[in-house]
């Protein structure tokens, strides 16, 4: 039997305001653990910052914790998310490329500002008063300030509009290449899973190929069930999974009011959850 079977609720995939989520981390935690979660992985964007909080919270609430990044990637101009679990936060390459990553979007936020400026009522100042302690700024925090102006009303509405892939106002960043995330995860000890990898309402997604590419290079698995994968999609991703032999994951994405998903609304199952903390080698999860 393995340590987590018998009906176990596992969420692998949450954001916090380090990233872009509207809870700090150990709040992420407790809304976890009160709507009954027994694991969840914090991924946040490009950064760790948020796993000492996130630890203390789990060990005080009694629920198990997987330390994990969502590594942002482009291939081609299109935009694909990795999730890390399990790796060295200190692993200098993987923690330099984030960082670079990091840094990028951030100059690249305060580029469309300024583009926004000469249009809509928003300045720089004003959105550095919806960005975390610590966090990774970038378009869900312009969109955040959107909505305090009363501009948009919400999130979804300025990323359908203003604040468009394909809008006048959007501005590239610097992401590194998935297949050379992948090496970079693998080597610091994590285990890497693509997200969502049908999401297309959030823009093109890559072909085949390119997920193939990432398998040559390391990757582990696929986060199948994510409610951005429409259901014949899942289908597909089932049978490349199987293909690649890869593990299949499920996951909310939850940003707390950030987006309506919810906790829990995918999950995943507990012999993939044992594979996971077998096969990483980076870090531990929390118990």
């Amino acid at each position: 039997m393995t340590p987590y079977a018998g009906g176990v609720l596992i969420d692998l995939h949450t954001h916090s305001t380090v990233s872009d989520g509207t809870q700090v981390p150990g709040e992420v935690v407790a809304s976890a653990a009160r709507a009954g979660i027994d694991v969840l992985a914090l991924t946040d964007h490009d950064s760790t910052a948020g796993w000492a909080e996130a630890t203390d919270a789990a060990r005080r609430l009694g629920i198990g914790l997987v330390p994990g990044m969502e590594v942002s990637c482009s291939s081609a101009g299109i935009s694909i998310h990795l999730l890390s679990y399990l790796h060295d936060p200190d692993d200098a390459a993987l923690a330099a490329t984030v960082g670079a990553a990091r840094d990028s979007r951030e100059h690249r936020a305060e580029r469309m500002v300024e583009l926004l400026a000469a249009d809509v009522d928003i300045s720089w100042p004003f959105v550095l008063q919806h960005v975390g302690a610590g966090a990774t700024i970038g378009r869900p925090h312009i969109a955040d300030a959107l909505v305090a102006r009363g501009i948009v009303r919400d999130r979804t509405e300025a990323f359908a509009g203003l604040l468009s892939s394909s809008g006048p106002y959007y501005v590239r960043h610097y992401a590194p290449d998935p297949v050379e995330a992948v090496r970079l995860v693998r080597a610091a000890g994590g285990l890497p899973v693509m997200a969502h990898p049908r999401g297309r309402g959030r823009g093109r997604v890559v072909d085949d190929e390119v997920i193939e590419a990432m398998v040559d290079a390391g990757l582990m698995g696929l986060e199948v069930r994510h409610r951005d994968n429409p259901p014949a999609d899942q289908g597909e991703l089932l049978a490349l999974a199987a293909r690649w032999d890869l593990l299949v994951t499920g996951s909310s994405d939850y940003h707390g009011t950030g987006k309506p998903n919810r906790l829990a609304e995918n999950i995943t199952e507990p012999d993939v959850l044992d594979e996971i903390v077998v096969r990483a080698t980076g870090s531990a999860m929390v118990r």
